[in-house]
This record gives structure tokens, sequence and C-alpha cells, in this order.
């Protein structure tokens, strides 16, 4: 069997994505972002935005670019996802329909300013039935958890089979409070230490974990200094417990990437582990004082998972173990 098959005894596996969401709303900032990611690999998402970061007014010729980069042969990796207008906009049913043209290569799309799991249960129905159009079921779906019935709901929309993410969208959850949060709570230190920032951080964290989803770090608004949004992704990863963040910048893509990377230390002990562990047929083993059975085998398979997915040149041991070797 292969080890995922041993450590989750049949269970679905907790889902994994690319440790950085770059985000990119004109046509020149979109082609750049691509040809960074032709660059680096699929190390990395590329979200093209519809809504906040894109200008208004020229609304279906936007979502027609979109789903134009989308099909194109830029597109290499079919790493890229789009994000459409709130479903209370007039443009959010056009969107759906034009950009879903493109669900064949299309990564996912991001819904913004849900309120329930109902309200992106329909929204799903229609991305559904124009994705099937062009040959995709199932099409992933991403959500922003920005409003204050969505932080209450978090639970049951990360339950939703097709969704794949939460991101936490903290300005609008911020201006959400109208004044009750003050603004240096959007960025660092207050977005780490405001109580109710707090809060809503670690309930999209644990609604994500709960279903094995994918939790999603807000965006560094400091783009002039990319050790910002480093530090940002060290702090969203050790103390929420967020395994992927929001990039504003090409220069925070590398530092957000590096940052939820595991050190080779950490691969190096998971592969000696693993590698133990699969000699004993998963039994319980004693390494370095230290006891360690399928509980804590299935933490190190997740670093080995999550190292391979950042691209990290891993040991042949690893290899081995990932490709379901372990004779």
């Amino acid at each position: 069997m292969h080890p995922s098959e041993v450590l989750f005894q049949g269970n679905r596996q907790p889902l994994l994505l690319p440790a950085c969401d770059h985000y990119a709303g004109s046509e020149k900032l979109m082609r750049k972002s691509i040809a960074l990611q032709q660059e680096l690999g699929p190390l990395f998402d590329i979200t093209l935005d519809c809504e906040d970061g894109a200008s208004a007014g020229n609304e279906i010729e936007h979502a027609r670019l979109v789903a134009a980069l989308v099909l194109s042969d830029e597109n290499k990796f079919s790493r890229i996802g789009a994000r459409v207008h709130d479903i209370a906009s007039p443009h959010f049913v056009s969107d759906v329909e034009i950009i879903c043209t493109a669900a064949s290569k299309l990564a996912y799309i991001v819904l913004p300013k849900v309120h329930s799991a109902k309200e992106v249960t329909a929204a799903i129905k229609l991305i559904n039935t124009h994705a099937s159009k062009a040959g995709r079921k199932d099409l992933p779906v991403h959500v922003l958890i920005e409003t204050h019935e969505a932080l209450h709901e978090a639970y049951a929309i990360a339950a939703l089979p097709q969704v794949q993410c939460l991101s936490f969208g903290i300005m609008d959850f911020v201006s959400s409070h109208y004044g009750a949060i003050p603004a240096s709570a959007m960025r660092t230190p207050g977005q780490f230490t405001h109580p109710l920032v707090v809060r809503a951080k670690l309930e999209v964290a644990a609604a994500c974990h709960a279903h094995g989803k994918v939790p999603s770090h807000n965006v560094t608004t400091d783009i002039k200094d990319a050790a910002v949004a480093a530090n940002d992704a060290q702090r969203a990863a050790a103390e929420f417990g967020f395994t992927r963040m929001w990039s504003i910048h090409p220069d925070q893509i590398k530092p957000i990437i590096k940052t939820f990377t595991p050190r080779m230390s950490e691969v190096n002990d998971a592969t000696a582990i693993l590698v133990e562990a699969a000699a004993v047929q998963w039994g319980p083993i004693s390494q370095n004082g230290r006891l360690h059975d399928r509980a804590s085998y299935r933490y190190y398979w997740t670093v080995l998972q999550r190292a391979k997915l950042a691209g990290l040149s891993l040991p042949e041991a690893a290899q081995s173990l990932l490709n379901g070797n372990t004779k």
C-alpha cells in the first residue's frame, strides 16, 4: 500500500496548495505575473482579479481577457485562477459565464464577500452549470471570509466538498466594524494582536483544518519592503496555522514561498523517521529517544509533501517514499 493509504486509512488527505497566491488585476500585471510563473515554475498560484484589483467600467472585456489568458499557451501549469465579482454584483453572472469558458485550464474561482454557506452553494451551482459546458466537473472554489456572516458560517463553508480554500479578507473585515477596530489592525503588528482580528483568523484556520482545506492568509499592504511580507508569513504560519498567503506585488512571492517551505533539516528528520517506520510496516518506532507512531507519521508525511510542492530538491529516500516505494 502507498504510505498515504496507510497513514490516512482510506480517508481523504488534507488538501495542499502552493504556499503563495499572487493577485493581479491589470493586463500588464497579469502578463508580468504569468511570465514570472513560467520562470519559477508552479511554485505559486496566480489569481487574475475581476473584483477589487480591476478597474471599473470595463467588466465584460476584462472577464474576456481573463478567460483568454487562462486558455493561452502562456498558462503552462494550469495554476491560474480568477476572482469574480461578488454574488450580489450585476457582473457576477457574466463573470462566471465568460471565465468558465476557460474551465479546462482554470485552477479555481474565488468568491468574495459571501455571507453564508447557502449563498456559496448557489454560486457553486451556477459555476458548475457553465464549467460543465467546457467539459469541467467540480471546478475548485476558493471563498473569501471577510463578512461577519461568513465568519459565523466558516465551518459550514469549509465543509462544502467543492470548496478548496478559505482566504481571510482583512481589510473588508476590519472595515465592516465601522471604526470599532482601528485601521492599524489591517497591518502588522495590530493584525496579529487585536482580539477581534485574532479571533477571526483562528476561526478561519480552524474551520479549514477541521475539513482538510487550505487556510490562506491576508495580504501584506506594505509593497516596498518584502521583509514585512516574510515576517507576516512567518507569524501567520507559526502562530495561526495558515499554510498559504496572498501576494499583491511580485517582490512578495519568493519571501512568502520561502517562509512556508519546510527547512531541509525538517525534511531530513521526516525522511529518517518515515523510512524507519516503513521498515516496520508503520508500527511505532523510537528514534533519538522519542516515540513515533502513525499520529506523528502523518505530520512528517505532510512535511515531505509541502517540500515537494515548494520545489525543494528532496533526498532520494524521500522521493521513494512519495512515490510509494517503501520496500
